[in-house]
């Protein structure tokens, strides 16, 4: 694991990992896209990671988690509408959609983690011990 992970969670790391490709992606969208759909996915992208770098510092991250998880939705629409559009190829659509799999399965594995009514510490959510 990444030192940037341990530090943040898997999820939040593998988000970012997502919108690190994602903005050189979204430049090649032609221009009149490039600032209709290609701003919606990178506002929406970016929204997804704030949810999840709020879950992190906070006891209360189901509110935050399902926010995540609802933006990761939009993103897989937002992709396919691209890719229909022609604006991705299909290696770059199967990337996006793989990376947004990944992400969604982080999330809903760290929401069942956390419980219905007992959160965890954001330490022990990363797989390390609490510390009080």
């Amino acid at each position: 694991m990444r030192d940037d992970a341990r530090r943040t969670g898997p999820a939040v790391e593998a988000h970012y990992q997502l919108l690190n490709w994602l903005m050189p992606t979204i430049a090649r969208f032609p221009r009149e896209q490039r600032f209709l759909l290609g701003d919606r996915i990178q506002s929406t992208a970016l929204d997804v990671l704030e949810a999840l770098i709020e879950a992190t510092y906070t006891r209360e991250r189901r509110t935050h988690l399902a926010r995540a998880n609802l933006g990761l939705e939009k993103l897989r629409f937002f992709f396919r509408l691209a890719h229909e559009q022609r604006h991705l190829d299909p290696r770059r659509y199967e990337h996006a959609a793989r990376a947004i799999d990944e992400v969604g399965r982080l999330v809903g594995g760290w929401a069942k983690a956390s419980g219905p009514s007992r959160p965890i510490d954001a330490g022990q959510d990363r797989g390390e011990s609490a510390q009080h």
